[in-house]
């Protein structure tokens, strides 16, 4: 269509219109609108011009309005062989796992189940997560997981366990609830963002709860029981490492000098923790004699130059340390 468009306004200027007359006359002719000329066709071979336009046009119009709809069709006819392949597929699961969520997490429990060749379906309601997931080779279902009728779609009167690892402890809980309602016999694992939730998370039904928080705390701590602590956090290698492996649960690893200022300077690690509501925990303490206490109590108390290591899910340690007393 673009080379008629310009075969036709190349024509028309070679016949001495200006170019705005000569697009104008060349739209009009190839869309037929109906539209009067917009000059007289008087010289030679603009009668000839005109008409190739119109049919070039038209044959162009055509040509595009059908590679148009074709695309579309055959869209919808893939998208609808795929629903069914993918419907079929799920009637087939038995003693699958149910995955609810393709986040973080999702991703690393469906890359190790699908290494222990683990039959297993991801619901998550983000149809890119999803496009990303498919092209893994995964198998997947689209739409929200705390919908009863779509964990009825995923199998799971037949599925032996369920992973919920959204990053909504509310919709966690949720799914809990209905995934024990409809298969009293399943496995359910939780993730639980705040402590605090574990227990409701229990109480739902949920036969193990997973927090990334305290996985990565057990992480840091593992590593610092190495001889060579002190200089854990600052090794690049080591650290580079770690830092990554925290980053895939959505934590991060800070270490920080309380300052003489500070107003955490004689309070507890409890008074530390809970500024942040849960969203931090101190997996050492790099003591100003040179000792190392590794999951410090609560009730332990911070002092004017002690080294804090805390795993978190975005606090900034360094400023909280930072600020002075009031």
């Amino acid at each position: 269509m673009i080379a008629v468009m310009v075969f036709g306004v190349v024509g028309y200027l070679s016949a001495g219109w200006n170019l705005s007359d000569s697009i104008y006359m060349v739209v009009i002719s190839i869309f037929t609108v109906g539209y009067g000329e917009v000059r007289p066709i008087e010289a030679e071979g603009l009668r000839d011009l005109t008409m190739a336009i119109i049919v070039l046009g038209c044959f162009s119009v055509i040509f595009v309005s059908g590679a148009l709809v074709q695309f579309l069709l055959a869209g919808q006819i893939l998208r609808a062989l795929g629903d069914r392949r993918m419907s079929a597929e799920l009637k087939k699961l038995n003693k699958h796992v149910i995955i609810c969520g393709y986040g973080r997490i999702g991703r690393m429990v469906a890359a190790d189940l699908k290494a222990g060749q683990r039959p297993f379906v991801i619901i998550d309601k983000d149809e890119r997560r999803l496009e990303t997931a498919r092209e893994e080779g995964y198998l997947t279902l689209e739409g929200e997981a705390t919908r009863e009728s779509v964990l009825i779609e995923a199998g799971i009167a037949k599925a032996s366990v369920l992973a919920t690892v959204l990053p909504s402890d509310a919709s966690n809980v949720f799914i809990t609830l209905s995934a024990r309602d409809l298969n009293p016999e399943l496995r359910i694992i939780s993730r639980g963002e705040d402590p605090a939730t574990e227990r409701k998370l229990i109480q739902a039904g949920a036969t193990r709860v997973v927090l990334p928080a305290h996985i990565g705390a057990e992480r840091v701590s593992h590593l610092i029981l190495f001889p060579e602590a002190e200089q854990l956090i600052d090794d690049s290698e080591k650290s580079h490492h770690l830092r990554e492996d925290l980053v895939d649960l959505g934590l991060q690893m800070e270490e920080s000098i309380v300052p003489k200022y500070s107003r955490f300077v004689g309070k507890t690690v409890a008074d530390l923790e809970s500024h942040e509501d849960g969203g931090m925990i101190v997996v050492a303490l790099h003591r100003k004699d040179g000792g190392t206490e590794l999951r410090p109590g609560r009730e332990v108390v911070l002092n004017a130059g002690d080294g804090v290591v805390t795993v978190s899910r975005g606090s900034n340690l360094c400023l909280l340390l930072e600020k002075e007393r009031e």
